[in-house]
């Protein structure tokens, strides 16, 4: 039997103080081997974050069944910090896209940031990002790591965007360090950027704003529209990482709707990798809370905007022709590469 009138009837609306939400899934099963400074990283990385975010920002920590020592730091930097006001801890590792995805579809927020437990976060990486979606109405993604080599991934709205509405030209790379050091953290055989990667990378201009974006980016830290959420898929993900399944639930969704998948120019984060290194703690120490920036907006300036229909069967069909060799090289020159610079990218 119910007594009484529950008080919250009264109260219907929801209303927000912030508008920025950061996801940030972790999975830290034991402390051997692959996962042996994995704790460490992660800790540099909640750190940075919380350094560098503004006060309207909410961070959404997804565990992953990760060891008790993990859930235990966790749950003590929800008691500490104001800007975590969300903490879930699965009994089972459901992987990152359901970790997202139930953070994402259970938040309000119209910016979401998804970004991996070993990412060190850089002052000014949200300011930047958040000025790149105002300069880009029609941005769905946005990251503050930009890369040369993602310009044809997932970037048919921005084809047409560039050719038909604003600009596309090469520019030189502004801090080729930070992406060789990214290229490093893989730890693959093979470095992934040639010399010309480092020099030069496609940039987008918005004509109307002077906005300018790097075309493309990855998306082990990067920015969303909530639309792509609230619009791609309502499937759950039964692969927890490989298999295509971060394409299915976050690239296709952002390109089906309309919308440009960019990068800013300066680089504003850096991938960690599972193992610490010096210069990881020397750029640490460049954030120094009490130069801490506190920069943010209403949030009402991040309203849904896409290219339109016709433009993205027309950004499809570029994008296409770009896969054809002889295409590909024609344009880069054309948009700013010699022939050898073309050749080698």
């Amino acid at each position: 039997m119910r007594v009484g009138f529950n008080p919250e009837k009264e109260n219907k609306e929801i209303v927000l103080e912030n508008y920025h939400r950061v996801i940030v899934p972790v999975y830290i099963p034991n402390f051997e081997g692959y996962f042996a400074d994995l704790f460490e990283v992660f800790r540099l990385c909640l750190d940075s974050l919380l350094l560098t975010a503004h006060n309207k920002t909410r961070i959404t920590i997804y565990n992953n069944n990760s060891h008790p020592e993990v859930k235990a730091y966790i749950d003590e930097k929800y008691q500490e910090s104001e800007l975590i006001d969300q903490v879930f801890h699965s009994k089972e590792n459901l992987g990152k896209i359901n970790a997202i995805l139930a953070a994402a579809k259970g938040n309000l927020e119209p910016l979401i940031t998804i970004t991996d437990a070993d990412v060190l976060f850089k002052k000014g990486w949200q300011e930047a990002v958040e000025k790149t979606f105002l300069a880009f109405p029609e941005a769905g993604m946005i990251s503050p790591v930009p890369s040369s080599k993602v310009y044809k991934m997932f970037t048919g709205n921005n084809w047409f965007y560039g050719l038909f509405k604003g600009k596309l030209a090469f520019e030189k790379v502004e801090d080729p360090e930070a992406m060789h050091r990214f290229d490093l953290s893989l730890g693959n055989k093979e470095l992934m950027y040639k010399p010309v990667h480092l020099e030069k990378y496609l940039v987008l201009s918005n004509k109307s704003t002077g906005g300018k974006a790097v075309m493309g980016c990855g998306h082990f830290v990067a920015t969303l529209k909530r639309e792509v959420f609230d619009k791609g898929t309502n499937q759950p993900a039964f692969i927890k990482i490989v298999g295509g399944v971060e394409n299915r639930f976050i690239d296709f969704p952002n390109e089906k709707l309309g919308l440009l998948r960019l990068a800013t120019k300066e680089n504003y984060a850096y991938h960690m990798g599972n193992h610490t290194e010096e210069w990881m703690y020397e750029e640490f120490k460049e954030l120094d809370p009490k130069e801490k920036t506190i920069t943010a907006f209403s949030g009402k300036e991040f309203v849904f905007q896409s290219v339109s229909g016709w433009g993205q069967s027309v950004g499809g069909k570029i994008k296409q022709l770009l896969d054809r060799k002889k295409i590909n090289l024609l344009v880069l020159g054309k948009l700013g590469l010699t022939k050898d610079e073309a050749q080698q990218y």
